[in-house]
């Protein structure tokens, strides 16, 4: 089958409602593509549209040299899986395997190897002999993979394959995933999620969504420690988003003059300065921020500690605190000025 993924403009609208806006988006062959944003930015939708279960209104959707805009999703040769499995009840694991073997006409012959194959790949061998009410939800879910993967696909459209399952059985089945993409190197493989974990631990690069539109693409390590725009930087990881005025190799944050680099934003203009809760420390050092404890969480390795600087809260999370300073208490925050990111522009929102 061929392999690779790309959006020309596409473009879908029901009705009157624009839901997927010029998307231009190349997925590589044997690349993983997440697509991260919240409810409603369209990343569902872009799915939907190399599956064949939407039809553009514009633009072209190609898979590999293919152009698949207006092929039936039986005539693509994807593989997808959907967030509530869609298993047949009344068929046992192998069954549920072949269909879509069947549904393609494979040769019979063929069709017991392609299904313990996968089976195998997926580590459900030992249940092919049962119905899917007798397996729990994260069996469910490798059938599900299972039977994407008999037919081969060059694409495989995964959509919120995990949001079903509980925390200990979403991280277990982040890493099989993950095996399974370096026993298939050929597929390239479309993740929608809205978890940033699971986006910033499978994919190679995230395709940042929000209302309608791309907003940002780029490796997960590009989007975290340099994200270009205020949503990628509040959406994908955690980030402190304090409004600056930019002077020269250094800006200004209510009475505080702080050392970043200033690069990429003109002097003299308001900007964003982001920084990642994880990188601000506690207590005196370069770019130190005075202020009072207004919370404190504890998240067992870490406390997040929230400190009210100048009207805004700033984040920190902090290993190994000792003593657990008590609401009201003044505090010093400081970051290293490598550290922090300027964004053009003033906060829109915290």
């Amino acid at each position: 089958m061929t392999s690779g993924i790309r959006f020309e403009s596409v473009s879908v609208a029901y009705g009157k409602n624009l839901v997927l806006d010029s998307l231009d988006l190349t997925v590589e062959p044997g690349e993983v593509m997440a697509l991260l944003g919240p409810s409603g930015s369209g990343k569902t939708t872009a799915l939907r549209a190399v599956a064949g279960f939407v039809r553009p209104v514009s633009g072209r959707v190609f898979i590999g040299d293919r152009d698949v805009t207006a092929l039936p999703p039986y005539r693509r040769g994807i593989g997808m899986v959907v967030q509530q499995y869609a298993l047949f009840p009344h068929m046992r694991v192998a069954e549920n395997v072949a269909f879509g073997l069947k549904a393609q006409k494979a040769p019979k012959r063929e069709i017991p190897a392609r299904v313990a194959e996968a089976l195998e790949m997926t580590g459900m061998a030992a249940y092919a002999q049962r119905y899917p009410r007798e397996l729990s939800g994260g069996q469910q879910q490798r059938v599900a993979i299972a039977r994407a993967l008999a037919i081969r696909p060059g694409v495989l459209l995964l959509d919120e394959p995990l949001s079903a399952l509980d925390a200990q059985l979403r991280s277990g089945m982040l890493a099989e995933l993950a095996r399974l993409h370096r026993e298939l190197p050929d597929v390239s493989i479309l993740y929608v999620t809205h978890d940033q974990v699971e986006a910033l631990t499978l994919a190679d690069r995230i395709a940042v969504m929000d209302r309608a539109r791309l907003r940002d693409c780029g490796t997960p390590q590009e989007l975290y420690r340099r994200p270009r725009t205020e949503f990628t930087a509040s959406f994908v990881g955690n980030a402190n988003l304090l409004p600056v005025t930019v002077g020269a190799g250094a800006v200004s944050f209510g009475g505080a003059e702080l050392k970043v680099s200033t690069d990429r934003v003109p002097s003299g203009t308001t900007a964003t300065l982001c920084v990642r809760p994880h990188l601000v420390g506690l207590g005196d050092g370069p770019n130190a921020l005075r202020g009072t404890i207004a919370e404190v969480q504890w998240r067992g390795a870490t406390h997040r500690l929230y400190v009210d600087v100048d009207g805004h809260r700033v984040k920190a999370d902090v290993r190994e605190l000792r003593a657990t300073p008590s609401l009201g208490d003044a505090v010093t925050v400081h970051f290293a000025p490598e550290d922090a990111v300027l964004l053009a522009g003033g906060v829109s929102g915290e």
